[in-house]
């Protein structure tokens, strides 16, 4: 008879062994079996607990009359599920619903659709079959907290954002690339990353534009000052607001938002009562359907208001710095970024608690500078309860972003595949199995739905056969410049013409080294004088870096024009602009100069991650001088 813990754990999905980066097999401990499956829901305290579960499992899979979920491609009607003679039910998206005997159902539009059988249902998830590849063009990475220079200050706006979007698009950029813009926490200043949110399907209301003047500043935001000054600038407007009468804009936007606003607003007016994060709160306000919750609710329905109405001026400005970058000839305006996971007592797990996992976070497995692994403190989703809900929840969370941009990158979209989830009491994680084909399916029904581009940032441990299923999908994968090197003995990299036509090729991202920062070795300095690596580790990679910048220069160096300094961000822009890719991204700090790279992952006060301010303003920025060479160089792709 076969263990009942490993049998149940291999059921749920948990991958009993697995290779780091550092290319050491891991096997998966007992006890990483059983917080992890806790995390999941399913008791497995001892192994009599385990072998209950198990069999629960696999009664109520032998009883099911139909899959639970299967994918089907637009304006072709489904065969082979239902048995000659069976009646079936089918509740399509829009909530109506048709009757039927045996192998007779119609075709069906895009959409999550419903067929019900003998007491079990299945989810049909309607969707294109690959996206269509997108036209090459260029962008530019900006971050949006960072867009006022210190001689304005005060925490930049969506306004900003499309001034930003204006001048760039005059230079011929196609679109503006974005961290996460999630709805955050205005009851603790102190937890701003944009990738640890409140909210996926949700948006952030600290970059609202107020109206009130601001002061200059360091070269940090100090987002303990700005965001409570920000709060009192929108409190102030909203009563002035309702003061006016208000707007009808406003209660449509109210109205067609529905409950799920409502839950998220009396979340956001229960905070300012009781604190961030909603684990800490009375037991009673835990429960968002609960008699407490409900009374809140009336009690604090001002409050409530005024988080519904800062959704809807979030909501219209990013909407319109959109329409303006479109407006002004970008062709995809906002370039959106959903983040891989979300706050465990944030908003998004008071009102759906039932779609995540409680007791494990999402993370990396162990490498050459994390010898234990990381965890990210992101709740992720728990496959069992996505597949249970027919995928709404990461449906409703990409139709969020895409209905506001042309293009939404998915942050470690090797989660789609296996997730890394790390026990949240400590010791050793493991690798979770999710349902990829549903997921990447679910991707392309709303990509579909909103005529958007999507990119997978595909980068880390990949799980084998993962590019081939995004490729399959038509999502593109992500290209570095730093990290494309050719499988030889010393130092090279690989031509940038060969880049795959289905993916995005920039320099690097938000969280490794700059132009500048990468020639330097600035992140192997920074993290040495923090103490994350030794003097002689650190001084070997800066040996490696010299090597590796010796050999950047020389594949630039067939690329760029005579005479261009190979040291300059000029020659880098010269390769990428010489990408086979279809999109290419530019980095504002890599046109500027900038060393310091926005984020270190591993620190959280140690380094000035997403504080940095750009030393340019928004509608400065297309003008100058590094962003205008840039901009030369890339419209020569075509």
């Amino acid at each position: 008879m076969s263990d009942p813990l490993e049998a149940l754990a291999a059921r749920a999905g948990i991958v009993a062994s697995y290779t780091d980066q550092t290319r050491r097999r891991r096997r998966t401990g007992r006890g990483t079996m059983r917080a992890l499956l806790a995390a999941m829901r399913l008791p497995a305290r001892t192994d009599a607990e385990a072998a209950e579960c198990l069999a629960a499992l696999e009664a109520e899979a032998d009883a099911r009359a139909l899959p639970e979920w299967t994918v089907q491609e637009p304006g072709m009607p489904p065969r082979g599920l239902v048995p000659e003679g069976a009646s079936w039910r089918l509740v399509r998206e829009d909530g109506t619903t048709e009757e039927g005997r045996g192998d007779s159902l119609p075709a069906l539009p895009l959409g999550l659709h419903t067929l019900g059988l003998d007491g079990s249902d299945c989810t049909l998830i309607v969707a294109p079959r690959r996206l269509p590849l997108p036209r090459s063009v260029w962008g530019m990475m900006l971050p949006l907290h960072a867009l006022r220079p210190a001689q304005t200050g005060g925490l930049a706006d969506y306004d900003d954002l499309a001034a930003a979007a204006e001048g760039l698009a005059g230079q011929g950029a196609d679109f503006i690339g974005l961290n996460p813009i999630h709805a955050g926490f205005f009851a603790d200043p102190g937890a701003f990353s944009p990738y640890t949110p409140s909210h996926r399907r949700r948006l952030s209301a600290f970059h609202v534009a107020d109206g009130a003047p601001s002061d200059p500043s360091g070269p940090l935001v100090d987002y303990a000052v700005e965001i409570p000054r920000r709060r009192a600038a929108l409190d102030a407007t909203f009563a002035r607001f309702r003061a006016s009468g208000g707007d009808p804009a406003f209660d449509a936007f109210r109205a067609g938002e529905g409950a799920a606003l409502e839950r998220f607003a009396l979340h956001q007016a229960l905070s300012d009562r009781h604190g961030p994060y909603w684990r800490d709160w009375p037991a009673d306000l835990h429960d968002p359907a609960g008699e407490a919750a409900s009374r809140a609710a009336i009690e604090l329905s001002d409050a409530v208001s005024f988080h519904a109405w800062a959704q809807w001026r979030a909501h219209d400005g990013l909407a319109q710095a959109n329409a303006q970058a479109r407006g002004a000839g970008m062709s995809m305006g906002l370039y959106l970024d959903l983040a891989v996971g979300t706050h465990p007592s944030g908003a998004e797990t008071w009102e759906d608690r039932d779609s995540f996992a409680f007791g494990a976070s999402l993370g990396a497995p162990p490498d050459a500078f994390s010898a234990d692994g990381q965890s990210w403190g992101l709740a992720p989703f728990n496959p069992r309860a996505l597949v249970a809900s027919g995928f709404r929840p990461l449906a409703e969370t990409l139709r969020c972003q895409m209905s506001l941009s042309g293009a939404v990158r998915i942050d470690h979209i090797l989660g789609f595949d296996r997730a890394f989830w790390a026990p949240e009491r400590g010791g050793p994680g493991a690798y979770v199995r999710m349902p990829r084909e549903a997921m990447l399916a679910v991707v392309r029904l709303e990509a579909a739905r909103a005529g958007a581009v999507v990119v997978g940032e595909d980068l880390g441990n990949v799980p084998r056969g993962l590019r081939g299923a995004l490729d399959a999908s038509g999502i593109l994968g992500c290209r570095l410049q730093l990290f494309e090197r050719m499988p030889t003995r010393k130092p090279a990299f690989r031509p940038p013409g060969q880049y795959e036509a289905r993916s995005i090729a920039s320099f690097s991202t938000h969280d490794l080294p700059t132009w500048l920062g990468w020639r330097r070795g600035h992140d192997i300095e920074a993290r040495a004088a923090l103490g994350h690596i030794d003097q002689d580790f650190a001084a070997a990679e800066m040996g490696r870096r010299k090597a590796e910048v010796a050999a950047f220069d020389t594949m630039t160096a067939r690329l760029a024009p005579d005479g261009t300094d190979p040291a300059s961000a000029d020659a880098m822009h010269h390769a990428l602009a010489a990408a086979g890719s279809a999109l290419a991204m530019v980095q504002v700090e890599c046109a500027l100069d900038i060393v310091p790279q926005p984020n270190l992952p591993g620190t959280i006060d140690e380094y000035p991650n997403w504080r940095q301010r750009l030393p340019v303003a928004p509608d400065a920025l297309a003008g100058h001088p590094g962003v205008r060479r840039a901009a030369r160089i890339m419209k020569a792709r075509g």
